[in-house]
């Protein structure tokens, strides 16, 4: 009965623009309305609002020109214009009385059949049309999208008493399939899901720091990524989103939640904050920083707010050794083991928030994995409050909690001797208030690895991967070591998988449902080849990553890799030698590895020489456009963006909006390339040779005169351009794939004996970062 094939969305703040642009992005022609200017351009505060849309720090856009299927207008001139519109999303300040007003007018003009909705995220359903006619009603619903709308992959959803089932059907299935989102259905009760239990958590973190004494350095160490949580912390994450937004963000959640709530235990203004918004010490935003802020003086140091002097001190770097062991364990329950102050911070977090979420079930929301979704994806838990919980062991957090007399929720005593996730005859179940579980299913095509593992045993692993075999007799290899770094054990398990595989399945997918793919060689080994001159080691290394690599290109079976988040170096160069990739729409890739001082080493250079020669049929244009690509280490922030530089193969390659969408896509890619698949066979190129590399070592030169280069930046632009080139021989020499990769692999060895690289390297160790290339 519904479809959504043109769209309106109404106001051009953050929001509403978020919106439009995620449907433009979506291929939907959307109106985009917001306030009539007084000036002589009508619609200027709509264009304004592309120009945001367009900020390439932070592109709303899959690639610029989709910003030609928003059409520009104002609410008086071109309200009519909304009677073309099947879906009409309001996104207008968070007032009760505007939103009703532009209701009525909206009324007026729209379509019989068309679904109007509200971005509210604090105002009841049943307040927003308790003056509307029973026609609007019934199709209208609140879609309350998360910031930024192309990134955040969260859409609560709200059905009002009197919403047709049809329209809660038509939003969720468009939104999931067309827009990226995951769908949380939620009841019109205060706050929704993920801001009623997000806000929770961060407020607790805020007081309980203050209280503990803690410093905010030491605080944010804790509340972070040893939790599973983005690294910001609390007073990062405070700096940026705004420190007068955010403290406004809780005054909105007590004025509307209940008043025997707990989250008002954790709801009183903070005398130091209040200085701080009274004298503008805002957060990122401002000039005089937040909680942190960057040296004045110009320095590289980050600066600290004193809470005693109200002044600012050094940044301390160091982190409680509590932090840094779960963070590298990837296990947030060795932080409860501690028995010091910041064990005892992060329990005091964890047992409120948890038991907060646990107190939801059943009456704000019947489910659990709507709970856990929410923080997962609007959040960005790496687990939710449920699984966390069974991470903890059920009985064991419950008997905690009684220890020191606290409160245990109806629904975590009802899980005792349980847990909240089990797997059932191979299928994965969560549990109900009712005490019975029931079965968790996925819209058809959605499958999120993390869950499906769950249900498999490895068919090989070791400790950063492993191998699993999939129903449809299809292997699936999975990175998980810290932000799936790759190393010699990495590889290790590629090149064993594909052996089990071409013998025994019909084809292989390299997948995981972790934040990023592979963000590169992990450089840990890298420097410690590099610091005991292990020279023949580090070759041995890169010729494995090289062999292994041009196994998976002439497989005998088809092998596709289903990325997201960042794809980079070493782990773009796996993913180049692949038959088909199937991208997330925001998928990040592109090889980095001139940024720390060296070259890509696992066939990425060669990959790219290959890619431009097909492209131009020139060996020369090749040459030079893979060596400008590497050279400045260009990276793409889309699959459209990529394909302008040879990353997305147009025709081979396909992306999917929706990231839970990457695997069942791939393996359905796996199936069809299988039916009738023969490795692709390259032959060797003619090289450019010795007069082109010249060219480049002067073009080098003279860019390093004019103060754009560094002096090893030309030393591995040199090295970079000997690859391309061939080096030192005649132009039209034949090199095969595996000559090229020795250029490679000489070029990296001469560049990692350089002491210039090796200070490059360390100075990412020093950040305390994954490291990565």
């Amino acid at each position: 009965m519904y479809e959504i094939n043109k769209a309106a969305v109404i106001g051009a703040g953050t929001m509403g623009l978020g919106i439009a642009g995620q449907l433009a992005n979506a291929g939907v022609e959307v109106l985009l309305l917001d306030r009539a200017s007084d000036g002589e351009d009508r619609n200027a505060i709509a264009k304004r609002a592309i120009e945001r849309l367009l900020d390439k720090s932070q592109p709303g856009l899959l690639r610029e020109d989709f910003a030609g299927r928003i059409t520009l207008g104002n609410v008086e001139d071109d309200m009519h214009r909304l009677a073309d519109a099947d879906w009409i999303a309001e996104a207008v300040v968070e007032r009760l009385a505007i939103k009703k007003a532009l209701y009525q007018q909206i009324d007026g003009v729209r379509k019989p059949g068309s679904i109007v909705s509200s971005n509210t995220s604090t105002i009841p359903i049943s307040l927003l049309v308790e003056d509307m006619p029973e026609a609007f009603r019934e199709e209208f619903a609140i879609t309350h999208f998360f910031n930024p709308v192309r990134f955040m992959r969260l859409l609560e959803l709200v059905r009002g008493e009197n919403t047709r089932q049809a329209v809660v059907d038509c939003l969720e299935q468009f939104c999931e399939s067309r827009l990226g989102k995951g769908i949380v259905v939620c009841n019109d009760t205060p706050g929704f899901l993920g801001n009623r239990v997000g806000v929770f958590a961060i407020q607790t973190a805020l007081h309980e720091a203050f209280r503990m004494g803690l410093e905010p350095e030491e605080a944010d160490a804790v509340f972070g990524r040893p939790m599973g949580i983005p690294k910001t912390g609390v007073f990062g994450l405070y700096d940026l989103i705004g420190i007068d937004l955010m403290s406004d963000v809780a005054k909105s959640l007590v004025a509307i939640l209940p008043e025997h709530d707990a989250f008002h235990r954790v709801s009183a203004e903070i005398p130091v904050m209040q200085r701080m918004i009274a004298e503008g010490h805002l957060g990122n935003k401002g000039r005089k920083g937040g909680f942190y802020r960057a040296d004045p003086a110009g320095g590289t140091d980050r600066q600290t707010l004193d809470f005693a002097s109200f002044a600012y001190r050094t940044f301390e770097r160091s982190k409680p050794q509590v932090a840094i062991d779960a963070e590298l364990a990837g296990d947030f329950t060795l932080l409860l083991d501690d028995q010091g102050v910041h064990g005892t911070y992060a329990w005091e977090i964890l047992a409120s928030t948890l038991c907060y979420a646990a107190a939801l079930v059943p009456d704000v929301n019947e489910s659990l994995v709507a709970i856990d979704d929410a923080m997962k994806l609007g959040y960005n838990w790496l687990q939710g409050p449920f699984e966390m919980i069974d991470a903890i062991g059920v009985d064991r957090f419950v008997a905690r909690l009684q220890g020191e007399q606290r409160k245990v929720p109806a629904f975590l005593q009802a899980a005792a001797g349980r847990s909240f996730y089990r797997v059932q005859n191979g299928v994965l179940q969560y549990l109900l208030a009712s005490g019975e579980y029931r079965d968790l299913q996925r819209a058809p095509g959605v499958t999120r690895f993390s869950e499906l593992r769950q249900t498999l045993t490895p068919e090989l692993e070791n400790r950063v991967a492993s191998y699993f075999v999939l129903p449809r007799d299809i292997g699936l290899i999975e990175f998980h070591s810290k932000a799936n770094t790759l190393d010699g054990e990495s590889m290790r398990l590629v090149a064993d998988a594909l052996r089990h595989a071409e013998v025994n399945l019909q084809g292989l997918v390299i997948h995981n449902d972790a934040q990023h793919f592979s963000c590169g060689v992990n450089l840990e080994g890298v420097l410690h080849h590099i610091a005991g001159a292990d020279w023949s080691g580090l070759d041995g290394f890169l010729d494995h990553f090289q062999q292994t690599c041009l196994a998976l290109r002439y497989s005998s079976i088809p092998v596709v890799a289903a990325p997201s988040g960042l794809s980079l170096g070493g782990g773009f160069e796996v993913v180049l030698h692949t038959d088909k990739v199937v991208f997330h729409a925001n998928s990040v890739t592109g090889l980095v590895e001139s940024m720390v001082g060296v070259v890509p080493g696992g066939g990425g250079v060669k990959e790219m020489l290959y890619r431009w020669y097909e492209h131009h049929g020139d060996i020369h244009k090749a040459a030079w456009d893979a060596f400008m690509n590497v050279g400045y280490g260009k990276t793409a922030t889309s699959p459209l963006q990529a394909a302008p530089m040879m990353l997305f193969r147009e025709g081979t390659d396909t992306y999917v909006m929706n990231r839970d969408r990457l695997l069942d896509t791939a393996t359905d890619a796996v199936i069809e390339l299988a039916r009738d698949y023969t490795p692709e066979r390259r032959g060797p190129l003619k090289m450019a040779g010795r007069d082109t590399w010249g060219e480049m070592v002067a073009w080098l030169e003279k860019t390093r005169d004019k103060g754009h280069l560094t002096p090893h930046d030309v030393s591995t632009g040199a090295e970079i351009a000997m690859i391309t080139t061939g080096g030192d021989v005649a132009a039209g020499t034949s090199m095969t794939e595996k000559e090229i990769c020795a250029l490679e692999r000489k070029a990296f060895l001469t560049l990692a004996r350089t002491p210039e690289t090796r200070a490059r390297i360390e100075h990412m160790l020093s950040f305390g970062t994954p490291l990565r290339n």
